[in-house]
């Protein structure tokens, strides 16, 4: 497989010698490496005398070396031709934007200087329309992926959020909103930067919205500090990488364990910022988010009773929520891992603020209100998980206590919440529930065991329900107000 070794180093500020004799060490104890990639400061204000050595051909580098242009006035000059041209045997400026393919076919997607609000931007500084147009000629090409590796010399704005901190520098303050932007769209496998003297390697993040999207590659940012700094931050990063054209789509895809979330994805949905607040009677206690890396590549079974002899009842689609809902498995409130288990119709989540840690929730995948509006197949999978439910928790010896309260809720949630076998009866657990009812005026009759819940209330009713893992059940049909934590505290 064609894997290449890389080399990429922050600003080197002209101190070619400290950097072409690093790299000399580093191939002279692990072998040769295919590039060295700069971003940041390549020249500075010593430069002259280091420079003209291998300006003239006296000295040569010992690597292929490839630099991003100039970040201010003063170097300018050292980069006649603005479109990339060879400065010495051996280094390369890549041009002011545009996208490099190796041999290898590796794709390295480049952009020099410094933001500017100014059109034209001066020759070392980039503008909106330059970021725009990068953008597009590369999202046009059929079946665009993403990019193998960006360069830029500032870091993206906002590139801290949701991972590891970057140290003293203010990842909120620093940076260029245009670079976030850029690199959301190209979706680099690598993402160089420097400019800041500080060293940080982000925790790779994904380029997908989990569950609506298809599985995409990550995304890796790395910032490098300057060439021989005395506090000895690193400067120079070794990777190996597969250009992503041949790769298996599948290794491609695979998400490592301590991925996050998107940096960028927020302030793009600020950008479009037009999401309701949540209702007032929603409870934002139970507001839970989930994250299903390990399910990644398994697409749900697709059930094969929706064959063409389905009944009216099975076809029936849920109800389309009608604002934010923090349980439908395809909505963006849904983020980050409480979730168990996904099956065809249902899943199993840990409760956000459980009783006990190991209090979980049954819920259907589609947006129905209660159990009253399930299809018989929707049914059959919650049984389904009821089962395997009191089995597990027999084997720990708990028994389970499940209820559902359909009252000012928009999404069926089944509370199932283990008690010790041996701490108390059905019975016990019966009367707490009909005693504390009885305190607050409330009347919990029992329904006889074979019976079903949807012959004893109507789509639309509220209600509230127990059910034991014996089968026995309780219920209240509620026709005033009804106290909300009112199963917790039980």
């Amino acid at each position: 497989r064609a894997v290449s070794r890389r080399l990429a180093c922050g600003d080197v500020e002209g101190r070619l010698e400290t950097l072409f004799g690093r790299v000399r060490a580093i191939q002279g104890k692990s072998g040769r490496f295919d590039m060295l990639l700069c971003v940041g400061n390549f020249f500075g204000s010593t430069s002259e005398t280091e420079w003209a050595e291998y300006r003239t051909g006296a000295k040569k580098a010992p690597i292929p070396t490839y630099v991003l242009g100039a970040n201010d006035q003063e170097t300018v000059h050292y980069f006649p031709d603005i479109s990339g041209c060879e400065l010495a045997e051996n280094i390369t400026y890549l041009g002011r934007r545009g996208l490099y393919s190796g041999t290898s076919g590796l794709q390295i997607a480049y952009l020099s200087g410094t933001e500017s609000q100014d059109e034209p931007a001066p020759a070392h500084s980039f503008s909106a329309k330059d970021v725009a147009e990068l953008k597009t000629s590369l999202l046009s090409t059929p079946n665009f992926k993403g990019v193998d590796i960006l360069l830029t010399s500032p870091w993206p704005r906002n590139v801290g959020t949701f991972a590891n901190s970057a140290g003293e520098i203010d990842t909120k303050k620093c940076g260029s909103k245009l670079i976030s932007d850029l690199a959301a769209s190209l979706k680099p496998r690598y993402h160089f930067a420097a400019l800041k003297k500080a060293y940080y390697e982000r925790l790779p993040y994904r380029n997908h919205t989990v569950l609506q999207e298809t599985p995409q590659h990550v995304s890796r940012f790395i910032a490098l500090a300057d060439v021989g700094n005395a506090t000895k931050k690193k400067y120079l990063y070794a990777f190996s990488i597969v250009p992503m054209s041949l790769m298996d789509p599948a290794e491609l895809v695979k998400q490592p364990q301590d991925v996050t979330e998107n940096p960028y994805r927020k302030s793009r949905m600020e950008a479009q910022k037009t999401k309701p607040p949540l209702c007032a009677e929603e409870e934002p206690a139970c507001q839970f988010f989930f994250d299903l890396n390990k399910h990644q590549g398994r697409k749900r079974p697709s059930d094969e009773k929706e064959g063409g002899n389905s009944q009216p009842k099975q076809a029936r689609k849920p109800p389309q929520p009608t604002g934010p809902c923090w349980f439908c498995l395809a909505s963006p409130e849904v983020e980050k891992h409480l979730v168990v288990s996904i099956g065809t119709h249902c899943y199993l989540a840990l409760a956000k603020g459980g009783l006990l840690p190991d209090h979980v929730l049954i819920l259907p995948i589609g947006h129905y209100q209660s159990v009253v509006d399930l299809s018989s197949e929707v049914v059959e999978e919650v049984t389904k998980y009821k089962s395997a439910l009191k089995e597990f928790f027999r084997s720990k010896g708990k028994r389970y206590v499940l209820f559902e309260r359909n009252y000012r809720s928009q999404h069926l949630q089944l509370q199932v919440i283990p008690v010790p076998l041996d701490h108390c009866t059905s019975e016990d657990i019966k009367e707490s529930f009909i005693a504390q009812a009885q305190e607050q005026q409330i009347e919990l009759l029992e329904i006889p065991e074979h019976s079903d819940i949807t012959q004893v209330a109507q789509p639309g009713t509220p209600y509230f329900y127990v059910e034991l893992d014996t089968g026995e059940k309780l219920f209240h049909r509620i026709r005033g107000r009804f106290p909300l934590h009112f199963g917790r505290s039980v």
